[in-house]
Formats: structure tokens, C-alpha cells, sequence
């Protein structure tokens, strides 16, 4: 029973590395730009929002 939930765990994070990749080769970087959140539009929250969740679940 070990064996293929740990397939999936790795299958699910090469899934999300794969994703990080692509997030920093296509989405912008807000931290250096140093944009202030209490400022940020919808678009830009959602896409922090975005980008945390993807590398979270990378590492």
C-alpha cells in the first residue's frame, strides 16, 4: 500500500516543480519590483497568491 501513494507524492511534486519553472520564466516578480501589497491590484494579489501556492507545495 506504501508504494503507490508515494508514486503520487512524487508524481504531484515533479508536477509542482515543473509548474515553479515555468511561474518564474513567465510570471512577473513583484518582489523586485518591490510592489507594496497594500496597493496591489486583484490581478496582482491573485497572482501572489498564485505563485506561493505553487512554490509551497514545490518544496
Amino acid at each position: 500500500m506504501n508504494g503507490p501513494s508515494r508514486l503520487i507524492k512524487t508524481m504531484k511534486k515533479s508536477i509542482f516543480n515543473a509548474l515553479a519553472k515555468i511561474n518564474k520564466a513567465v510570471l512577473p516578480s513583484y518582489s523586485k519590483r518591490q510592489l507594496d501589497l497594500s496597493k496591489a491590484s486583484k490581478v496582482q494579489l491573485a497572482i501572489i497568491g498564485w505563485r506561493v501556492y505553487i512554490t509551497k507545495n514545490a518544496l
